[in-house]
């Protein structure tokens, strides 16, 4: 008997998705509970788990697209792998070099042994396992044993790039077309979150007339207050007081405060959001994605850290849900932890706003007639300028400003 793996619907508006990595290779035994592949789809990557104990049979190849319901792949219940049959079949030239008395391929013995998110590095950035130097235990390679071999090698010298160009085009499976001959040029097919983001910031630019608007605000009495708060925090709800926190606190009341900027443009209509469901922009490897803290008006400090926490998590590891991104009411950005020191966000359609949060600079400033180093950030709000004026923008941003240099004015409960 077997139990067919299908396509899981993911989201109302998702119809397809990419193979991107297999877990499980054809004809490995596996387990229920086990991470079979990851589907990544223009929204979301999913880990896509075994529903039975069996021996997998694999119908779709890594990169190919995949309808909704569609059969990738079977399990079969009551087979197991055969020694004797495998006895049968003709010694793959790793086993044959075993027998001879070489050493095996360490790219062969070491590829099952690696985590999935190591595994979906490896196989993304075209990386040769064996040549990873693993520092986990028992010498496993980790996640950043990977990301340190990827960017090693976009650090490596002409010669060494141009072969290794010309070796992952001829491997890859995503590949649309030859590179040239000289190995300058690699033509490769977005991921669908890529093109997803694309669509979306074209769709933004062109449907929205965006105008930013700039404040600066001084970090000084925020930074005192973690610095004093700190470590009771950390104690008693087992998580770190952070800076985004403040930041969603600040934003709940300027948009209370201005609750225009709350709202949305639909059709002829403006829909006036009274919740406040904010979305906090999080870069991950395969893209930017924007999990949506839902009721931050009604949080915690506490609550809202492990919220954020954990949407970063999830995020890093592909495993954020649909209904974890849609729905947000605005959107917070934080270009800072890049080293940004001013840009123009893009809205996140349909919302009105999104706030540009950035490094935070020792810089001289005026203080009541004397000069002072204090620590300053940029601020930024991008707003769709048919719906919002230039006024409240900036009593939005002067209200986020206030909320950030007189923290003790915001709802604190720590």
């Amino acid at each position: 008997m077997s139990v067919q793996v299908k396509i899981p619907a993911v989201g109302e508006s998702i119809s397809s998705g990419i193979v991107s990595v297999w877990h499980k290779k054809s004809g490995e035994q596996v387990k229920k509970g086990d991470p079979l592949f990851t589907l990544e789809t223009d929204k979301v990557s999913t880990e896509i788990v075994a529903e039975a104990d069996g021996v997998l049979r694999t119908k779709a190849n890594e990169g190919q697209e995949v309808k909704i319901g569609e059969v990738v792949a079977e399990i079969e219940e009551s087979a197991a792998p055969a020694a004797a049959d495998q006895k049968k079949e003709p010694a793959p030239p790793v086993a044959a070099a075993a027998e001879r008395g070489q050493p095996e391929s360490p790219r062969s013995s070491g590829a099952t042994e690696l985590s999935p998110a190591v595994r979906r590095i490896v196989e993304e950035e075209k990386l040769d396992a064996s040549k990873i130097s693993g520092t986990g235990k028992g010498g496993r390679i980790t996640k950043g044993d990977a990301l340190a071999a990827a960017q090693n090698r976009a650090a490596a010298g002409p010669e060494e790039m141009q072969a290794t160009a010309v070796v992952e085009t001829l491997e890859a499976v995503e590949s649309l077309a030859s590179p040239a001959k000289d190995g300058r040029v690699v033509r490769k097919r977005m991921s669908p979150l890529r093109r997803k983001i694309a669509q979306q910031l074209v769709m933004a630019q062109n449907t929205a007339a965006i105008l930013t608007t700039f404040n600066e605000c001084d970090m000084s009495e925020v930074q005192a207050l973690r610095a004093y708060a700190q470590e009771q925090f950390t104690k008693k709800n087992g998580v770190k007081l952070g800076l985004m926190s403040f930041f969603v606190k600040a934003t709940v009341e300027a948009l209370k405060a201005v609750p225009v900027i709350n709202g949305r443009i639909e059709g002829d209509d403006f829909i006036q959001n009274n919740f406040y469901d904010i979305g906090v922009a999080v870069g991950t490897e395969r893209g930017l994605v924007v999990p949506v803290v839902r009721d931050a008006d009604k949080k915690s400090f506490a609550e809202l850290e492990r919220d954020i926490a954990d949407y970063a998590k999830k995020a890093r590891e592909g495993k954020l849900k649909i209904e974890e991104l849609q729905g947000g009411t605005f959107t917070i950005s934080n270009g800072g932890v890049y080293g940004s020191l001013m840009a123009t966000p893009i809205l996140n359609p349909p919302q009105s706003g999104i706030l540009g949060m950035h490094k935070i600079m020792e810089r001289p400033i005026a203080v009541k007639g004397a000069v002072m180093v204090r620590p300053m950030m940029y601020l930024a709000l991008s707003y769709d300028h048919r719906l919002i004026d230039g006024k409240e923008a900036v009593t939005f941003l002067i209200k986020v400003k206030e909320g950030i240099e007189k923290p003790k004015t915001l709802p604190i409960d720590f």
